[in-house]
């Protein structure tokens, strides 16, 4: 538990923080510095194997201790969400947790409700860790990292342990959807993965959103204010105005909930000449995602003719695509993770995820790859917590999912 709880320190306190504006992959230098540390760290247990590649993937093999069984690959994300800053992480950890709000001392205006997060409730007595409320934990998912590095030690160190080839693979970018753009799925060779990217013990998440991002580019004319009258084209007042017109009342991440699906804008960028929008797309039905975007062309061609002399392109980009269909190739992948849960004592938590997982695209891609719990709550916010014990259980999961698919 205490090598578990300083390897999730050590790493949290690594910016890793994600840049979707970056061009360069991995789009942080942070996500360069843990990688390097897990490298060292995977070598010094004993996987001389262990690489880096020019895009900063973090790769290893344990061997296997039964010859024949089928390889599995484990996957964890080094980045962490662009949402909040996580720089200069200063992780606290509350042992025996004794129930009501947490206040962070960092801000104490930052205070974990138990309202507002009943899982703290069945949390009473463990060990939880939070930052000081001014950044980011980073669980999500240094929790996964955290886990996987400490399974794999483990699994080294346990001969006694029959299992086939199991590959580690650490990714970057997942926060801003590029997890797996760099990675080869085919040279993966293995009958499934397993991101370990969730939430509470006992979690299975089988079914994530699909998802699209628009760009929507306002191209307006821009002069000096005093000689604006008939001739100058707001770019900046006419994506208020479009952001106006979208269905927030049914079709919000802020109304909506369960398994319905929303038009999300983001981010506004730019001036008066020009402006852009960023809107995700989100359902749990692939065709719903082009309906969204029917929406979006819409507005544009309402809006346009209302300010003459602009211009509204809107262009629709592949995000990744709901997992549940890829992971019917491979029945195996679901049914040894929950047998695995349930022989560590739990019982096992189908969820569906208003998100995505690198899981998502590697199952698109062929590998099912469902996600499991890695102890994190709250993620994305500075309210973010993980849950010791929990992890503790995760990597007991990994062992035993070993072991499962040592006997296939």
């Amino acid at each position: 538990m205490d090598t578990l709880l300083d390897r999730f320190c050590r790493y949290v306190r690594i910016e890793t923080t994600a840049d979707e504006n970056a061009s360069s992959y991995p789009s942080s230098p942070g996500q360069w510095e843990l990688a390097k540390l897990l490298l060292a760290e995977l070598r010094a247990i004993g996987l001389g194997d262990a690489t880096i590649d020019a895009h900063c993937i973090v790769r290893a093999t344990i061997p296997p201790t039964r010859p024949g069984a089928p390889a599995i690959a484990v996957l964890a994300h080094l980045d962490t969400s662009p949402e909040f800053t996580a720089r200069d992480v200063k992780p606290i950890v509350h042992r025996n947790y004794a129930g009501g709000d947490i206040v962070l001392p960092g801000d104490r205006s930052k205070v974990i409700r138990t309202d507002e997060s009943p899982e703290l409730a069945r949390l009473v007595g463990q060990t939880l860790v939070t930052s000081d409320g001014t950044t980011l934990l980073g669980a999500d998912d240094k929790a996964g990292v955290a886990v996987i590095m400490t399974a794999a030690a483990e699994l080294v160190a346990r001969r006694d342990i029959l299992h086939g080839p199991i590959h580690i693979i650490f990714t970057c970018d997942e926060e801003i959807g590029r997890g797996v753009d760099r990675l080869d799925v085919r040279s993966i060779d293995a009958a499934c993965a397993y991101t370990f990217d969730g939430e509470s013990a006992g979690a299975i998440e089988t079914e994530t959103f699909s998802a699209d991002r628009a760009t929507v580019t306002i191209t307006g004319r821009n002069i000096h204010p005093g000689l604006a009258t008939g001739r100058m084209v707001n770019a900046l007042r006419i994506a208020g105005q479009f952001v106006a017109r979208l269905p927030w009342q049914r079709l919000a991440p802020e109304t909506t909930s369960g398994r319905d699906g929303f038009l999300h804008p983001y981010v506004i960028e730019g001036g008066v000449a020009r402006a852009t929008l960023g809107v995700l797309l989100r359902s749990f039905e692939t065709a719903d995602l082009a309906r969204q975007a029917d929406i979006l062309r819409a507005i544009a061609a309402t809006l346009a003719p209302e300010h003459p002399g602009c211009r509204i392109d809107v262009d629709v980009r592949n995000q990744y695509r709901n997992m549940r269909d890829g992971l019917a190739r491979e029945p195996r992948a679901v049914a040894i993770a929950e047998q695995a849960i349930r022989n560590v004592g739990l019982t096992p938590v189908f969820r569906a995820i208003r998100g995505g997982t690198d899981g998502s695209r590697l199952t698109e891609l062929g590998l099912a790859t469902p996600n499991l719990f890695a102890g994190m709550h709250n993620f994305h916010s500075p309210l973010e917590y993980a849950c010791l014990e929990e992890m503790e259980l995760s990597v007991r999961v990994l062992v035993e999912l070993a072991r499962l698919w040592g006997s296939q």
